[in-house]
């Protein structure tokens, strides 16, 4: 795919507020013969929020699971801070420990308490004392709102709560980056905005975040940048305003239109 031609100066695209801190160059991505990546650039900017959308099976996932390699890639490169991704080892193990991931299944453990749930992390990969990392927790918990829950299982708490868990378990590790897969997709309607509102939250103190959501209202709000993904390509991208008002590509109007439409 050609590289898109640079935003003009007066877009918000400008937010971008520091140094590369994730880079994908040239990654392709293949399931036997299924290519579900396609030649993907894209470079994610200190403190930027990148929400990537487009129709379901157009590698949105892939792309943001190849970023912690939790999906590996065929081909390309991907650098985190400067450093490639190693393939495997501890050295991946260490770099991932810089990327935080809050899935659509909130994969806290079940047999472990929310407090317990938060402190793992730090305690075994950080080797922060019992005691600070209790601190750590309890102070997450209370950012993102469900202080009171530390001491019960996940099961007690609701699909919102346990996504906002989720998300104070990734803020533990001191992550450069967080990614969210469709952190809100199994969530009933009334849990979303309760989770979209942490995140909103996030953004606004400049965690460098990339976003996959069906949540267009999130985007707009959030957003520096919106990717939008086709066909296991990126398609176009622009600032929220301008992508929402004015897609350029035949795929991107499509795609708005059945969203107004339903």
């Amino acid at each position: 795919m050609a590289t898109p031609d640079p935003a003009p100066a007066t877009s918000n695209i400008s937010v971008r507020r520091g140094d590369p801190l994730v880079v994908i160059t040239g990654v392709q991505k293949h399931y036997g013969d299924f290519q579900a990546l396609k030649d993907i650039d894209l470079t994610v900017h200190r403190g930027e929020v990148v929400v990537v959308i487009g129709p379901s099976g157009s590698g949105k996932s892939t792309l943001c699971r190849t970023i912690n390699r939790l999906e590996t890639i065929t081909s390309g490169s991907i650098t985190i801070d400067g450093t490639e991704l190693p393939a495997e080892g501890k050295a991946l193990a260490e770099l991932r420990a810089d990327v935080g991931m809050v899935f659509q299944a909130f994969n806290l453990f079940s047999h472990l308490t929310i407090l317990e749930n938060v402190t793992l992390g730090p305690i075994k990969v950080k080797k922060m004392k019992k005691a600070d990392a209790e601190v750590l927790a309890r102070t997450l918990l209370e950012r993102v709102g469900v202080a009171q829950q530390a001491s019960k299982l996940p099961a007690q708490l609701s699909g919102g709560q346990q996504q906002r868990v989720a998300i104070a378990r990734a803020l533990a590790m001191k992550p450069k980056v967080m990614l969210f897969d469709e952190p809100t997709s199994a969530l009933d309607p009334e849990m979303i905005n309760e989770v979209l509102d942490v995140m909103v939250g996030l953004a606004e103190e400049g965690m460098t975040m990339v976003v996959v959501t069906h949540e267009m209202g999130f985007a707009r709000k959030a957003a520096d940048r919106v990717v939008f993904m086709a066909d296991g390509q990126i398609v176009e991208e622009a600032a929220p305003d301008e992508f929402f008002t004015a897609p350029k590509s035949d795929r991107a109007k499509d795609f708005l239109s059945k969203l107004i439409m339903h």
